[in-house]
């Protein structure tokens, strides 16, 4: 029996990413479940990706944009509240995982019935024309899975652009890298005007067969505990949303009247675990050493040199252009 999930109207993608989850580990795999939700601004990271070279930081920062990394591969994604999320969570069978044109063609079928030309392309995305639309992924467990996509409906594409110019050219690593495509929202397609709202309802009534009763799986006030639990836990936690980023090194460097300036470091599980230095600036081993094993993050490295600042010619200065060098800033 297929059943559409309630969640609660939730638009934090941590609390929607542990509700996924705790779908799959817990649910029934004998009967599909539906879940259909949008999300606040926020950048969604594929499990196998490096936060670093996917992310624009400068600019998710001032504008207060969530990262949260997902338990399934692929690429990452911007979503906000013009994104439509679609999770079918099922029985795993092998013939199913990779399948996506299983999982994709309903949507397609509601795009088409909207007058909407949306296909399949080979990189397992529905596209218009050479637009893409929706980006999808799988996650598989024992006897079940979940197979999930986005749906651009009418997001801020300019927010898109701009939140996913991560860097690229000075990071090595074995991560798995998105792939850039053009992008487009479904609603720039529409013969007539159409809200979020409706295209969800629209979307609903094709997976139900324009049922008139529509089955609604509720969780219990147990399970909404371990589901919130989770996302506190894991979906809200520093160490999943960037600490499982894949081990990388990054070189940064800086050009300056003295000459260039420029730093090694090698991040596993997100902490400094090897950094070089190469620098006008006067670095002690105790200042190098000091930073290893360290989150790589501006809120634990200035409080380090900080502490250090009697090691430092020039204190405040040298301690601002270590750490922005260190950075990147």
């Amino acid at each position: 029996m297929r059943f559409l999930i309630d969640n609660k109207n939730s638009h934090d993608p941590s609390v929607n990413l542990a509700l996924e989850e705790y779908a799959v580990r817990n649910l029934n795999p004998q009967n599909e479940y539906i879940l259909l939700y949008i999300n606040d601004k926020s950048v969604i990271l594929g499990r196998h990706q490096n936060a670093w070279e996917e992310i624009n930081f400068d600019y998710i920062k001032n504008k207060a944009i969530q990262v949260v990394r997902r338990i399934s591969g692929g690429g990452t994604v911007y979503q906000d509240l013009g994104n439509l999320n679609f999770s079918y969570i099922i029985n795993y069978e092998r013939w199913k995982f990779n399948n996506y044109r299983l999982f994709t063609t309903p949507i397609i079928n509601a795009l088409l019935d909207l007058n909407i030309k949306a296909e399949l392309n080979n990189h397992n995305a529905i596209v218009v024309g050479n637009k893409k639309i929706s980006g999808n992924a799988q996650f598989t467990r024992k006897n079940s899975m979940i197979s999930h996509g986005t749906l651009l409906f009418n997001s801020d594409l300019e927010c898109l652009t701009q939140v996913l110019e991560g860097k690229k050219k000075n990071i090595k690593s074995r991560a798995i890298k998105s792939i850039p495509s053009p992008v487009a929202n479904i609603s720039d397609f529409l013969k007539r005007k159409m809200s979020i709202t409706g295209f969800k309802q629209h979307l609903i009534n094709h997976l139900f067969s324009n049922a008139k009763h529509i089955p609604v799986f509720k969780f219990s006030k147990k399970e909404w505990k371990e589901i919130l639990l989770l996302a506190e836990d894991k979906y809200q936690n520093w160490d999943w949303n960037f600490g499982e980023s894949p081990q990388f090194t990054i070189v940064n460097f800086k050009d300056s009247i003295d000459g260039r300036q420029e730093t090694e470091i090698t991040i596993k599980k997100g902490k400094i675990i090897d950094i070089k230095i190469s620098s006008n600036l006067k670095i002690s081993k105790s200042i190098i050493n000091s930073l290893k094993n360290i989150p790589y993050r501006e809120e634990d490295i200035r409080p380090v040199l900080l502490k250090l600042r009697h090691l430092f010619s020039d204190k405040e200065k040298n301690i601002k252009d270590l750490s922005d060098l260190i950075l990147e800033i």
